[in-house]
C-alpha cells in the first residue's frame, strides 16, 4: 500500500510570543499523517532557507503581530526565483481581512483566522499540496 507523506514547515517570528494555535496545529498535522518542521525565525529568509533544505511541500507562517505583508512578499517572491513556485504558501493568525487580497495576489495560497478549524486546515493541505512523497508500505 502506498502512503502520501506530506511535508509542511511550520513557523513563526521569534518576536511573536502567541504560538499556541501554530504548536497545536502542528499536533493535528502530525496526526493526520504529515510530517513537520516547526521553527521560530527571525526573518523570511530563514524559513526559505529551511524549506529548501527540508523540500517540504508546504509552508505555514503564524502571525500574531504585524509584519505579514513583507514577509509574504519575499518567501513568495524567492520560492519563485528558486523555481519552487509549486510549495504551497499559508499564513494564520491574527492578520487583518484588508490584508488578505494582498497576500493572495503574492502568492499565498490561503490564510487562517482565530478559531480556523484544524480539520479545514489538514483538508486545505490534503487538497491542495501539489508534490507529496509516496512511499512504499
Amino acid at each position: 500500500m502506498e502512503e502520501r507523506i506530506i511535508r509542511v514547515l511550520l513557523g513563526k517570528t521569534t518576536m511573536d510570543a502567541h504560538d499556541r494555535g501554530v504548536r497545536y496545529l502542528a499536533t493535528k498535522l502530525r496526526e493526520a499523517g504529515m510530517e513537520v518542521i516547526f521553527m521560530n525565525f527571525l526573518e523570511p529568509r530563514e524559513i526559505l532557507d529551511a524549506a529548501i533544505q527540508e523540500d517540504v511541500d508546504v509552508i505555514g507562517v503564524s502571525s500574531s503581530v504585524e509584519g505579514h505583508l513583507p514577509v509574504a512578499r519575499e518567501v513568495t517572491r524567492r520560492l519563485k526565483e528558486l523555481g519552487k513556485g509549486n510549495v504551497l504558501v499559508m499564513f494564520g493568525g491574527v492578520i487583518p481581512e484588508r490584508d488578505f487580497g494582498p497576500m493572495k495576489e503574492l502568492g499565498v495560497s490561503e490564510i487562517f483566522g482565530p478559531g480556523s478549524a484544524a480539520e479545514s486546515i489538514v483538508g486545505f493541505i490534503r487538497d491542495h499540496a501539489r508534490h507529496p512523497r509516496v512511499v512504499a508500505g
